[in-house]
């Protein structure tokens, strides 16, 4: 519940505000007073009579009627002061900074509930408790430094632990980056990064509102509005990125299958910020430039309609780079960086290159990177930029590395950059590596409203998360092709939990309209050796019953012989637990995978990869949210290191990828539609450049 009273209030009670700026409560009422807060401000301390130049209440009732309540006193002692406060001097927001509640006891725990109920009877907004306070251009209620230059197009960032989110103030802070707010939730008893989020949705207006949101985000407490605000904000022209931390725990506690062994908590992550189009990121450095190269694109006056035109979604939209520097290394560094990121430094050559390098030092190169040595100009760096801006048509984006040794000053040439940033229509992506030695030139240009990327092979990583970052998922289900009546008639049947047979295994399969090998499953010796001389030799043998097939010697492939077949039959039923045998013919192509697990509030995770060792080893699989769109789908198949092998590789034919496509799809379908299903393998697919054919699923269902 975000109000006016927390976002603009015109009066702010400070309960434990000191003279004692070292501590929570004096820096707090510091950082008011030096952020130009221009309501009245009150404070509450028992002790003092004036703090910080303002006299001081020694008790509640003293105070008159006040719109937010920040409180910096021990939990213990908080739900009474919000009962009162809210009851008796008519607050309607609150900053709780104190810690102590539930995330440390189940005593904490009860306390933070009576906040809540409090604030719920009252229809009071509630930031915390255990953050470090709200941060906006109307009021700085935080007690933490570094307090970052505030901007009304500046980043919003939203927060789930305060002390992370200082640290990513101070990458953000030496980086340039301006804010518009930042919101530490804490424990989000009330207002969670979802609330804050939604908030942002629903009251945007594109000519007042940020359009760049990070995310520091420790629990995903709702994953559908998430990823609805998430996509909506997107599709308004914002630029959303993310960390999630915490995803690492391995989804093997409930790993019967490969899938089971392979989906954690952080494929859901991936699957949720995919299918949002959330750039995802992974340290507070690559967040920081993240946020960076969205202002760098803004500065482009590049409006959100064409942002998306060029990209499709939150990518740039760039792919060939000039990189102008005077000092070689970099350059070659940030070359390689982008080429492995899947971005291009076209090489430059012909009548305008030849026209560049006649107004360069003898030495200097443009093949590109385009070198002016560490003896070139202001005069040609600007140069060198005008050129990839006017005169290299197919240039997209242009990288500047520029520092120095510390024998010059680098005034003027950072004045040319600046200049030529604000004229130029390509974007520049300004690389000053010696914010040391010349950091006086640097925070000068920073001041002057730019950005500063100090590494460039960082700059190159965080692009590469942004160009490979989908635009956000239609919100539809692709149903052609798939019997969903069938498949309810199917599930509805089945009695108990557990695996299923194989033969409802098939019948769910073709209702989805995924195809299946034909097979006999037969516990008479008989049965499974007229099937196979009807298919035709070689098969293959599986034992049915164990779940692992493979660990138990349950699988027999190649078999050319009835008496081959007759043999392995008799030595599989001897297996424990084996309840039948299950021959199909043995076909060769590409082996496949794909995988299905539910996680609870995010639903089913759909995993994709290559078969046999890629995904039991290398666990080269990707993720996505069922149910799935064809663009999510080709987005999943395009991400696997193993993409090379699907495309076709050292003369060998590629799979058929839309036929691939359609089998997730349709797969994402048919889980919609059997939320039983919480775990399935299909492993493997055997696939070629004509068709696709499941050869071995399993499926587990809890009714």
């Amino acid at each position: 519940m975000i109000n006016k009273q927390l976002l603009s209030p015109e009066s702010i009670v400070v309960i434990g505000g000191s003279n004692n700026v070292h501590k929570p409560g004096g820096a707090i009422v510091r950082n008011l007073l030096s952020g130009g807060y221009q309501g009245t401000l009150h404070i509450v301390n028992p002790k003092e009579d004036e703090v910080q130049g303002i006299k001081a209440c020694h008790e509640v009732k003293d105070l008159p009627s006040v719109d937010l309540a920040i409180l910096v006193v021990a939990a213990r002692f908080c739900p009474d002061y919000v009962q009162t406060l809210a009851a008796e001097k008519d607050v309607r927001a609150f900053i709780i900074i104190s810690a102590g509640f539930g995330e440390e006891t189940h005593a904490g725990a009860l306390l933070e509930q009576r906040i809540l109920e409090t604030c719920e009877q009252y229809h009071c907004a509630l930031i915390g408790p255990n953050c470090i306070g709200l941060l906006t251009p109307w009021h700085h209620s935080v007690f933490t430094q570094p307090i970052p230059h505030l901007h009304a197009k500046g980043v919003d960032f939203i927060s789930g632990s305060g002390a992370t989110a200082v640290f990513i103030l101070e990458s953000a802070v030496t980086k340039g980056l301006p804010f518009n707010s930042v919101w530490s939730i804490g424990n989000g008893k009330q207002i969670g990064i979802e609330s804050v989020l939604e908030y942002m949705d629903e009251h945007f207006d594109p000519t007042r509102d940020s359009l760049i949101k990070l995310l520091y985000i420790e629990n995903i407490s709702d994953p559908d509005k998430l990823l609805y605000h998430a996509t909506s904000l997107i599709r308004k022209g914002c630029r959303i990125a993310a960390i999630k931390a915490g995803s690492s725990e391995s989804g093997s506690r409930a790993a019967s299958s490969h899938t089971g062994a392979i989906a954690s908590s952080d494929a859901a992550v991936e699957a949720l910020f995919r299918k949002a189009g959330i750039v995802r990121c992974y340290s507070r450095e690559e967040l920081t430039t993240v946020g960076c190269i969205f202002k760098c694109m803004e500065s482009t006056g590049i409006g959100s309609e064409e942002w998306s035109t060029r990209n499709g979604g939150q990518g740039v939209g760039l792919h060939n780079f000039a990189i102008v520097t005077h000092a070689g290394g970099p350059g070659v560094m940030l070359t390689d960086a982008l080429s492995k990121g899947g971005m291009s430094v076209p090489s430059l050559s012909g009548a305008v290159a030849d026209e560049l390098k006649g107004q360069l030092f003898p030495g200097s190169s443009v093949a590109n990177p385009i070198d002016i040595l560490a003896t070139g100009t202001p005069e040609q760096l600007g140069i060198a930029i005008d050129y990839c801006e006017n005169k290299f048509d197919d240039i997209d984006a242009i990288m500047v590395i520029y520092g120095t040794p510390g024998l010059v000053h680098l005034y003027e040439a950072y004045d040319v950059l600046h200049k030529k940033i604000e004229e130029c229509r390509k974007p520049i992506f300004p690389i000053l590596p010696s914010v040391n030695t010349a950091e006086a030139e640097v925070q000068e240009f920073l001041r002057r409203g730019h950005v500063n990327f100090s590494d460039e092979v960082t700059l190159a990583t965080a692009l590469t998360q942004i160009t490979k970052t989908p635009a956000p998922a239609e919100q539809q289900i692709e149903i052609h092709g798939v019997d969903v009546p069938r498949i309810r008639r199917i599930i509805d049947s089945i009695e108990g939990d557990g695996y299923i047979s194989p033969a409802l295994v098939h019948d769910l399969l073709e209702s989805a309209g995924i195809p299946t090998v034909a097979e006999c499953v037969s516990n008479e010796r008989q049965t499974v050796l007229d099937f196979a001389t009807q298919c035709g030799y070689p098969v293959v043998a599986k034992v049915v019953g164990p779940v692992h097939k493979s660990d138990v010697g349950g699988v027999a492939l190649n078999i050319r012989t009835p008496e081959h077949l007759a043999l392995e039959f008799d030595r599989m039923m001897a297996i424990p637990d084996a309840t039948a045998i299950m021959v199909q013919p043995m076909l060769r192509g590409t082996e496949l995978f794909i995988g299905a697990k539910y996680e609870p509030r995010f639903g089913h995770v759909v995993l994709c990869g290559l078969g046999g060792i890629f995904v039991e080893v290398l666990k080269d699989v990707s993720s996505g949210l069922a149910p799935l769109t064809y663009e999510e789908a080709y987005s999943m198949i395009h991400s696997l290191r193993g993409y090379k092998i699907i495309k076709g590789t050292r003369g060998k034919a590629g799979i058929n990828e839309k036929r691939y496509a359609e089998i997730i799809v349709r797969l994402s379908t048919l889980l919609r539609f059997a939320t039983e299903i919480k775990e399935m393998d299909i492993n493997p697919l055997l696939a070629d450049e004509h068709n696709i054919i499941a050869v071995d699923a399993r499926i587990r269902v809890e009714k």
